[in-house]
């Protein structure tokens, strides 16, 4: 990916900052956004002239096909500030492709790279004052696009809007999760949009998501459609086991997200000489594991939480708690990474780009 930024982008600056209103040692993730955003139109078989300005309300017409026809799609990514103020994304070529992977499935026009590269960071520049030092501060980064086209026809709409909007953030910790393994309802099918980071994929996760809570479950283990013997993600993430000392998860596929944190995870955890299976993990292994203590740990893999362990599942009405280890692959995983991502330890893959 080209590191050249230039495509010139429209900047109108807000007039004042509402900065000062933000407690950043109270931040509720994803609640808060910056004093900017960026924007681009696609009309008339191009993309427009990309704008950054004020974060604000826009109207949009009641027949616009995203309310209708659900074409939409984004991404989740993060940037950092080390101990020196410069500011450092992490993989953003991997959230980049994805985003238009997504698009092509959707029947979207792909983002021009440097229209994508070039908002991120220049926005990320101007409001560079809300991204806060330290471990665990960052900014999330919510790159979106919607049809904008309007009119009821079931066609793909013939406009879209592109955006990315800031969010700062601390760690995020979601406390003692424990999930139950779906047996009836399925995250993405074969054929259908489980690999596209589309907004119709986790409105349909609500509801069996909803369910679980009622029962006393922070989430569900989601597994595969035709026989719901394949395990796959844990709610909105990409799910680990480890039984004994190997870290198994399954393969990528046309239900089961791409995610950067997974395939980062698979990279750090080889380098540390830890062992990792890639394949098809059935929920008859893991019962199995949980009854004679070789099931160790589970954890979910995503941007948001990095990892976030899980203390205990439930199948068919039997709930089975994990034992507490000493020794977590899990706590050890996250801390290299995210001494990775705030420039504390070296990277020596490439994975941070400098803003």
């Amino acid at each position: 990916m080209s590191n050249t930024l230039t495509t010139k982008i429209e900047t109108i600056k807000a007039t004042t900052s509402k900065i000062q209103d933000v407690d950043f040692e109270n931040l509720s993730f994803g609640s808060v956004f910056t004093d900017h955003l960026f924007e681009c139109d696609f009309k008339d078989g191009e993309w427009q002239t990309p704008t950054i300005k004020p974060y604000a309300p826009f109207l949009i017409d009641p027949s616009t096909r995203v309310f209708h026809y659900g074409q939409a799609i984004f991404e989740g990514m993060k940037a950092y500030k080390d101990t020196n103020d410069d500011i450092w994304l992490f993989r953003p070529d991997e959230n980049y492709n994805r985003f238009n992977k997504s698009a092509v499935r959707m029947a979207m026009p792909e983002v021009p790279e440097a229209i994508f590269m070039s908002g991120l960071h220049q926005l990320l520049q101007l409001d560079e004052a809300w991204i806060k030092k330290g471990n665990g501060n960052s900014m999330y980064i919510r790159p979106f696009m919607i049809a904008t086209g309007t009119g009821v026809i079931a066609n793909p709409s013939n406009e879209y809007k592109f955006m990315i909007i800031l969010s700062p953030v601390t760690s995020y910790y979601a406390g003692d999760v424990k999930v139950l393994i779906a047996e009836h309802y399925s995250r993405a099918a074969n054929g259908g949009i489980g690999a596209a980071k589309a907004a119709g994929n986790y409105a349909a996760q609500f509801y069996p998501t909803t369910l679980a809570n009622k029962e006393g479950f922070q989430q569900v283990i989601w597994t595969d459609d035709a026989t719901h013997t394949k395990l796959e993600e844990a709610g909105t993430m990409n799910v680990f086991f480890r039984i004994n000392d190997t870290l198994f998860t399954a393969p990528v596929s046309e239900r089961i997200l791409d995610g950067v944190t997974r395939k980062t995870l698979i990279d750090l955890a080889k380098s540390e000489g830890i062992a990792v299976e890639v394949r098809p993990v059935l929920v008859s292994e893991l019962v199995e594991a949980a009854k004679n203590g070789t099931l160790k740990e589970i954890f979910g893999a995503g941007t948001a939480a990095v990892i976030s362990p899980i203390s205990g599942f439930s199948f068919q009405d039997v709930y089975y708690d994990l034992p507490k280890v000493d020794h977590s692959i899990a706590i050890q995983l996250k801390e290299k990474l995210t001494n990775i991502q705030n420039k504390l330890d070296e990277d020596t893959f490439g994975w941070t780009v400098k803003v």
